[in-house]
C-alpha cells in the first residue's frame, strides 16, 4: 500500500516569506487542483486554510497569473468553489481555466457567488447542458447597446468577446485606419457616449427587461430594490429548490435545504414548519430566513417528489448583539488551530523517528520519552481536532455525514467494552436498553464516536464503586437516552463549563476535559435535530427516529464498534 504524504509534506513547511509564499501556493494548487480522494480530510482542511491564508500575503495578480499557468491540472470543483469567492481577478482566472466534467459543473453553479456566475458567459467550451443551466439562472452577457439599434425587449443580449479572463465588460469601438492618434481618441470616445446615451433612452423609455444589459456606473444600485420579505418555492427529493417566484428565482433555485429541521422533514415526508435557515447569495435573500413548507405526493403513485412552501423573514430583534461575530471569532479559532497543528505534528514526527530507532540505535531511556512525546502530541491533535469540530458545527460550516445506525446497538457494545476498565473500581454501568434497533439520522462513524464520547466521559468521572443507569426509550418518533450523573459531574453547577483535568488512569474526557466533551455532543445531537441536556442529576440525549420502510439494518447491526484507543 503506498500512502501519498505529499500534501503532509507541502503543510509541514511555514511560507517564511514572500516568495516561498508563492511557491507554497503553486504547490497547493499542484495538490488540490487534481481531483483525488487520497488525502486525509484534516489535511485537506487544513490545506484550504493555508490557501486562504497564503491569499492574504499573495496579490490577486500573481495569484490570478499562476491559475492561469497551463502546466497544471484543474480538475476539482471545490478548488473553483473556493478560488470564485477571491478577489474578481482570481475568481474570473479560476473559473475561465477550470476543467471539470458536466456534473460537477452542474453542482458547483448554484453554489457560485451571482457575481462569479457572470464569468462563466465569456466562455465558449462549457457543455450545452451548462449553458441551459446558466440560462435558467439568468445568467446572460453583459455589454452596451449599439447606438445605431433601438432596444427590444426580446432581442437577444449583444455577446461579448473575451480580451482577458478577468475582463467583465467589452466595449466595442469602430476602427479608425486614417493613422491619427488624436481622431482615434475622439472616435473613441464619442462611440462610448452615444452608447451611453442610447441605453439611457431606452431605459427611460421603459424598454429594458432583466435581460437588458446594465452599466456599472452605479445608475441601479443593490439598495435602490425593495427589500425581500418573503417568498414561495418548491424542491425536490433531495431538498434542492426547483422552483421560486421569478423575482428571485435566479438567486436561490439550486440552493439545497440544508437545516436539521429540513433534513428531518424530507427524510420522513413530513412537514416543515418554522425552521430557521440561513441563506447566502445576493442582498435581498441574504440572512436569516423562516421556512415554512408541506410534503407534496404525486397523484398517481403517491411518491413523495418533495417540498413546498415560503421563506419569510424572522421578526426583527429588539437590539443588536455580539452574537453576528461568532463566525469570524471560529474563524480565526480555526486558523489558529492550524498553526498549531504544524508544531505539533513536527514534534510527534520526530520523537516517533527516535522511538522507532528509524536512523539508528537509541538508548532505551531516550525511547521511552520520545514514546511519551509522542503520545502527548497525539492527544494534543486530537484535542484540536474536537476544539475545530465544535467550531465548525457552531457556526453553521459542518454537514453531517449521510447514512444511519442502530444507536440502541452501540450504546450496548460501547458499554460492554467500558465494563472492562471499569471493573478494577467496581464501576460501572446498569443498563436499560431495549433488544429492538433503534435507527438515528447519524452515519455509522459520526453514531460511534457520539456515543463513545457521552459514555466515555461519564465513564472517566465514575470514583470507586459507582455505576450510571442507562436508561433508553422510544417516543413519539424521538430515541431519549437517559443516563445518572457521576457525584463529580452532578456536583458542577454547569456541566457543559469547561475545566480541563489532566488525564487519569486508562479513560479521558478529552484534553479540555467533562464539560468541553458534553458541550461537543450537544452540538452534534443539534446537528441532527436532536437535543442534549441536564435534568436534575441526570443528562438526556434526544435523536429522531428513523421508521422509512423497507429498510435493511443488518449491515449496521452485525457490525461491532471499533475497539476506542481510550479504553485500554
Amino acid at each position: 500500500m503506498q500512502f501519498d504524504d505529499r500534501l503532509a509534506t507541502v503543510l509541514r513547511h511555514r511560507a517564511g516569506g514572500d516568495r516561498a509564499a508563492r511557491a507554497q501556493f503553486r504547490q497547493l494548487l499542484d495538490l488540490l487542483g487534481a481531483r483525488r480522494d487520497g488525502f486525509d480530510r484534516g489535511l485537506t482542511s487544513a490545506a484550504w486554510l493555508r490557501l486562504g491564508a497564503l491569499g492574504e500575503i499573495v496579490p490577486a495578480s500573481d495569484r490570478a497569473a499562476m491559475i492561469r499557468d497551463r502546466g497544471w491540472r484543474f480538475r476539482n470543483p471545490e478548488l473553483a468553489a473556493h478560488l470564485a469567492e477571491d478577489e474578481p481577478e482570481v475568481a474570473a482566472a479560476a473559473l475561465a481555466r477550470a476543467d471539470l466534467e458536466t456534473d460537477d459543473w452542474e453542482a458547483l453553479i448554484p453554489r457560485l457567488p451571482v457575481r462569479a456566475r457572470g464569468f462563466l458567459r465569456l466562455r465558449r467550451d462549457l457543455p450545452s447542458r451548462v449553458i441551459e443551466l446558466l440560462e435558467t439562472l439568468g445568467i446572460h452577457d453583459r455589454g452596451l447597446p449599439d447606438p445605431g439599434a433601438g432596444v427590444q425587449p426580446d432581442a437577444a443580449p449583444r455577446p461579448v468577446q473575451q480580451a482577458e479572463e478577468a475582463e467583465l465588460l467589452e466595449l466595442t469601438v469602430p476602427a479608425n485606419d486614417s493613422g491619427d492618434e488624436d481622431d482615434d481618441q475622439e472616435t473613441a470616445i464619442g462611440a462610448l457616449v452615444r452608447r451611453i446615451e442610447a441605453f439611457q433612452r431606452a431605459r427611460a423609455e421603459g424598454q429594458t427587461t432583466d435581460r437588458a444589459p446594465r452599466l456599472p456606473l452605479g445608475e441601479q444600485g443593490e439598495g435602490d430594490m425593495p427589500p425581500l420579505r418573503g417568498f414561495a418555492f418548491t424542491t425536490d427529493a433531495t431538498g434542492r429548490i426547483d422552483w421560486a417566484e421569478p423575482a428571485v428565482a435566479s438567486m436561490v433555485v439550486g440552493t439545497r435545504l440544508s437545516s436539521p429541521q429540513a433534513r428531518t422533514a424530507l427524510q420522513r415526508w413530513q412537514r416543515l414548519e418554522n425552521a430557521r435557515m440561513h441563506l447566502r447569495g445576493a442582498p435581498q435573500i441574504a440572512g436569516e430566513w423562516i421556512v415554512d413548507a408541506a410534503p407534496r405526493f404525486t397523484a398517481q403513485t403517491g411518491r413523495f417528489y418533495g417540498l413546498a412552501g415560503k421563506f419569510r423573514r424572522p421578526a426583527a430583534r429588539p437590539a443588536a448583539t455580539d452574537a453576528g461575530d461568532t463566525g469570524g471569532e471560529a474563524d480565526r479559532i480555526r486558523q489558529l488551530l492550524h498553526e498549531l497543528r504544524t508544531p505539533v505534528n513536527a514534534i510527534q514526527g520526530f520523537a516517533e523517528v527516535i522511538q522507532q530507532q528509524l536512523f539508528g540505535e537509541v538508548p532505551h531511556e531516550y525511547r521511552a520519552l520520545a514514546a511519551n512525546i509522542a503520545g502527548d502530541a497525539a492527544r494534543m491533535l486530537a484535542g484540536f481536532d474536537e476544539l475545530d469540530r465544535l467550531a465548525r458545527i457552531e457556526t453553521g460550516a459542518l454537514e453531517p455525514l449521510a447514512g444511519d445506525c442502530d444507536f440502541a446497538l452501540l450504546c450496548r457494545a460501547l458499554a460492554k467494552q467500558l465494563e472492562a476498565v471499569l471493573a478494577p473500581r467496581l464501576s460501572g454501568f446498569v443498563l436499560d436498553i431495549p433488544a429492538a434497533p433503534a435507527i438515528v439520522p447519524l452515519a455509522l462513524r459520526e453514531g460511534e464516536a457520539l456515543a463513545w464520547r457521552l459514555l466515555a466521559t461519564l465513564a472517566s468521572s465514575l470514583g470507586t464503586g459507582e455505576t450510571v443507569e442507562l436508561t433508553m426509550r422510544v417516543e413519539r418518533g424521538v430515541v431519549l437516552l437517559s443516563a445518572t450523573l457521576p457525584a463529580t459531574l452532578g456536583a458542577e453547577e454547569d456541566v457543559f463549563a469547561t475545566h480541563p483535568r489532566a488525564p487519569q488512569g486508562g479513560l479521558s474526557a478529552g484534553m479540555f476535559g467533562a464539560g468541553f466533551a458534553l458541550r461537543l455532543v450537544r452540538a452534534e445531537a443539534g446537528l441532527v435535530g436532536g437535543a442534549f441536556e441536564r435534568v436534575d442529576d441526570t443528562v438526556q440525549l434526544a435523536l429522531p427516529l428513523l421508521t422509512a420502510p423497507g429498510r435493511d439494518s443488518s449491515p449496521a447491526e452485525s457490525r461491532e464498534p471499533e475497539r476506542h484507543p481510550e479504553a485500554r
